[in-house]
């Protein structure tokens, strides 16, 4: 077993479509589609923003300081993510916020809460490559990941994921 059983499917419970939420440009395809399909197969959303810790303590006396204004922004960010998601399919998703390497906080998400399902993330269409999460995700360890990874191309439209959601 992958880890933790999956629940989504018993009594009391129902299957989430998680999203990791931060400022590239394809996060809006990756939350495009998970609410999309969440809304056609009765699911829920977890949106997920990460907030990595290093620098907090470098610069003495304002560390506090600067870790107030990184929640604050990854707040920001999730309240659009989730008005995003209301608008697009009136889903009202799951607001997560989490401090750490962004990998295994989301390993440890998808641990902690057995109705996580999917994890969706969209790959960046850019010659630089798909992007950080997908490269590390997805690509190294889809093997022994706990849920399957829904990988959404980048320059996807609107139209194009609806027809597929």
């Amino acid at each position: 077993m992958l880890g933790r059983r999956r629940r989504s499917n018993e009594a009391g419970h129902r299957p989430k479509f998680l999203v990791v939420v931060d400022e590239t440009e394809e996060c809006d395809r990756a939350l495009y589609f998970a609410v999309r399909r969440a809304t056609r197969t009765n699911s829920g959303v977890v949106l997920l923003a990460v907030i990595d810790p290093s620098g907090f303590n470098e610069w003495l006396g304002v560390g506090s300081v600067i870790q107030q204004e990184a929640e604050e922004e990854a707040s920001a960010m999730l309240n659009r993510s989730a008005m995003r998601a209301r608008e697009v399919s009136g889903i009202q998703p799951d607001l997560v916020t989490l401090q750490g390497n962004r990998s295994e906080q989301i390993m440890q998400l998808i641990e902690e809460d057995e109705d996580i399902s999917f994890l969706v993330l969209a790959a960046s269409s850019s010659s630089d490559g798909p992007g950080p999460l997908v490269s590390t995700l997805a690509a190294k360890s889809s093997g022994t990941f706990p849920v399957p990874i829904v990988i959404v191309p980048g320059a996807m439209s609107d139209a194009e994921i609806e027809a597929l959601a």
